[in-house]
């Protein structure tokens, strides 16, 4: 189970920081992404991203890990 919880802290934590980049090359938001901007404050948390990566992380675990 800490396995799990520490890939998805990752994949999230890579997520966030390739979000702008992936923007620019063509990958857009997903529903449930969640984008916060203000005056001197902004806020992405790429949620749709996240459970994407997490079934398809769960899948190539399931599939190599027996």
């Amino acid at each position: 189970m800490l396995k799990w919880l520490l890939t998805l802290v990752i994949a999230l934590l890579l997520l966030g920081a390739l979000s702008p980049w992936l923007r620019r090359i063509g990958f857009g938001r997903l529903p449930g992404d969640i984008d916060i901007k203000q005056e001197n404050f902004s806020f992405n948390f790429p949620l749709g991203w996240s459970l994407v990566i997490s079934v398809v992380l769960s899948l190539v675990y399931w599939l190599f890990g027996k």
